[in-house]
């Protein structure tokens, strides 16, 4: 499982894969975080689950490449 969440092609894969989508009209993500940059009003639990489920790929490509950072330290 380790190996899996340190392999930045699996990583790169999630986050333009389950991340982005779906990609039309607009990353799934992006309308999320601009709904709460608006102040989240109207969200429910499903919502922020959705929220999330989309940033979960994008956390990991921020703490692998902050592991990266911190080893050349």
């Amino acid at each position: 499982m380790n190996a899996l969440l340190n392999n930045w092609k699996i990583i790169l894969v999630l986050c333009l894969s389950l991340g982005l989508a779906p990609f039309l009209p607009e990353p799934h993500i992006w309308g999320k975080l601009k709904w709460i940059a608006g102040g989240a009003t109207g969200m429910g639990l499903v919502d922020w689950l959705d929220v999330l489920m989309h940033g979960f790929p994008f956390l990991l490509m921020i703490r692998w490449t902050a592991l990266k950072v911190m080893r050349r330290l």
